[in-house]
């Protein structure tokens, strides 16, 4: 391996714009199509932006809040903030005006930047518990006037706008900014990360600029092997490490082009036009592009469906062998050639070269489902603590499965109860203003304790088994990992999410969820009228259908571990409603919570 360059975020900017010059950098739709930046004029911008902070009077190591959707400007903004001195974290758009408050008062920013009128009027609203704040800059400046008439009257910090930012930096000029970057170091926090966390409080993890230049250097160049003509979409919350890495400082090493999808159900059209050749998603994503093919194959001809099946059975044969070191036959190419090459093309994702998972568990039937059709999926495994990633699957070592080795300089080891732990340079600095946390999490050896439970194989695949905390012990003693339980129950058709229940009880129950794309196929088939969540919910038919379909899977399970009994909500699990962090993973705590009464009815009715 080779050695991944001692310096600071912007400079990978500046060697970035230097290098690759005129090359598209960023990308956003517009009503006349994608329009681009250069890498010449993306570091111009983040320069005067920077510049414009400075003249708001933004002091080295202070907060910088951005509360906004994916788009060219948060980049810019965050990496400006870096230049400037500052310390950018991002507030994920769902926060309430409480939690805004919280990571405001805790940076002790005294700018935040905002995309439109709905994120001021949460920064606005959280300004009691944030008395350090001075200045917002609204990136749309439709309602500037009158919000910021409201403001001076009621003693809100000032606003400004995006645009007059720009032109405070350029009147400025770039020295100012020189200052700051020469007292930066590599060991200096470049950025903070607030774990939008499944339990507890948000914690502020301190990321420096040597744990980001390298982690990018070492996804850039020694592992994913990305190079300028690469493009990706952004399109998940830039507030988390996973985003920020794949949007903000890998392609500072690797050149390509990031285009910005405005929101999630873009997706599956931006991924047509784009055309990415990198594609991450969390597994609710995969989950809902399967969820399309599988209904469009069940609405084709009976000899379409007979040809599709035949072809992803030769290319799931395939991409075993290959993981195996074996030839591939002829038959699998044939049929990529006739029949997969076309779905794939249907779905954006006929140029991905490296699909990647993570943020939380992945079924393997969502994983062997995208690998017969041609697209293996990468898993990943980290967390905002080590920099985005830990482990990463590449095509050259990969198994399904498995999360992957670990990225080359990182060291990886299993304690006594299996909890996983990494060392490496990946490894952040510490919790802010949290010593005895920093000091639970990373030990005297320098090894960070992940409170992830897992296997490692002898030749170091990873495979991960549950968070440490969240394992069920019931009544008798049993301890049981849920979330490969809850993995198989999803993989049951028709279901959406599901929630494993057995804390301190006899049996173990779930709660289920239902996809409502998968839900008017599955009905039809079953002869169910039911056609929204509500009706499959209450539908004898459709829960026969689960029962029989958990005992299939209760025959792979331990006695103890068996689901005796569930219950199908008339509800889907949302962001907004609480179930689901800003990345989409289950928010087991809440859902138990927020379910108590119904919980308390399944486990009163006794085991049947």
């Amino acid at each position: 391996m080779k050695t991944a360059p001692e310096t600071t975020v912007i400079a990978a900017l500046e060697r970035a714009a230097r290098e690759f010059g005129e090359r598209p950098a960023q990308a956003h739709r517009t009503a006349d199509g994608w329009v681009t930046t250069s890498w010449r004029d993306y570091c111009d911008q983040i320069f005067c932006a920077a510049a414009g902070f400075v003249e708001l009077g933004v002091v080295p190591g202070t907060g910088l809040a951005i509360l906004s959707a994916n788009r060219p400007e948060w980049a810019i903004a965050d990496l400006a903030a870096i230049a400037a001195g500052a310390i950018p974290t991002g507030i994920f758009v769902t926060n309430t005006p409480e939690q805004c408050a919280y990571v405001l008062d805790h940076t002790e920013a005294t700018v935040a930047v905002a995309d439109n009128s709905e994120a001021l009027a949460k920064l606005l609203a959280a300004r009691g518990g944030a008395p350090r704040l001075r200045t917002i800059v609204l990136f749309d400046e439709g309602e500037v006037e009158t919000s910021a008439a409201t403001a001076a009257t009621a003693g809100h910090p000032e606003i400004v706008t995006w645009r007059r930012l720009l032109e405070l930096g350029a009147a400025a000029g770039k020295k100012i900014v020189a200052d700051r970057l020469a007292e930066q170091r590599p060991d200096d926090v470049a950025t903070l990360i607030y774990t939008s966390g499944t339990t507890g409080s948000p914690k502020g993890v301190e990321l420096t600029h040597r744990n980001l230049v390298w982690t990018a250097w070492c996804g850039a160049h020694e592992t994913i092997r990305m190079n300028p003509e690469d493009r990706q979409l952004s399109y998940l919350p830039l507030a988390h490490i996973a985003e920020q890495m794949l949007t903000l400082h890998l392609p500072l090493q690797h050149g390509g082009c990031t285009f910005y999808v405005a929101a999630l159900d873009r997706v599956p059209e931006a991924l047509r036009e784009v055309r990415p050749t990198i594609f991450f998603a969390v597994p609710r994503v995969w989950e809902k592009l399967q969820s399309a093919v599988e209904k469009a194959s069940s609405e084709a001809p009976p000899l379409r469906r007979r040809l599709l099946s035949w072809a992803r059975r030769k290319a799931l044969a395939a991409g075993y062998a290959a993981q195996r070191g074996e030839a591939v036959g002829f038959g699998a190419a044939l049929a990529d050639r006739l029949v997969l090459g076309k779905v794939r093309a249907k779905l954006g994702l006929h140029r991905v070269r490296h699909a990647a998972s993570a943020a939380a568990p992945i079924s393997l039937g969502t994983l062997e489902f995208f690998l017969s059709l041609g697209v293996p999926i990468f898993e990943i495994y980290g967390l905002s603590e080590t920099s985005g990633p830990g482990t990463i699957s590449t095509p050259g070592r990969f198994r399904t499965g498995s999360v992957g080795p670990a990225m080359p300089g990182v060291e990886i080891r299993l304690a006594a109860d299996g909890e996983i732990q990494m060392r490496g340079p990946n490894i952040f600095r510490g919790y802010r203003k949290d010593p005895q946390a920093t000091a639970s999490a990373i030990d005297a050896d320098g090894w960070f304790h992940t409170g992830d439970i897992g296997e490692l194989s002898q030749d170091g695949f990873l495979r991960i088994t549950d968070r440490k905390k969240e394992l069920l012990v019931t009544s008798g003693g049993k301890k049981i990992a849920p979330a490969p339980i809850e993995n198989r129950l999803r993989e049951i058709e028709g279901v959406a999410h599901a929630v494993l229940l057995g804390e301190q009880r006899n049996y173990v129950a779930a709660l289920l969820t239902l996809d409502p794309t998968a839900l008017p196929t599955l009905a039809g088939r079953l002869g169910s009228p039911a056609r929204s969540i509500v009706d499959g919910a209450r539908c004898p038919l459709l829960r026969a259908f689960f029962g029989s379909e958990i005992e299939r899977v209760n025959g792979e399970l331990a006695r103890y571990e068996s689901v005796r009994k569930f219950e199908v909500l008339p509800t889907e699990f949302t962001v907004d409603g609480g179930e689901l962090t800003p990345t989409l993973k289950l928010k087991r705590k809440v859902v138990r919570q927020k379910f108590a009464a119904r919980i308390e009815e399944i486990y009163s009715q006794g085991a049947g």
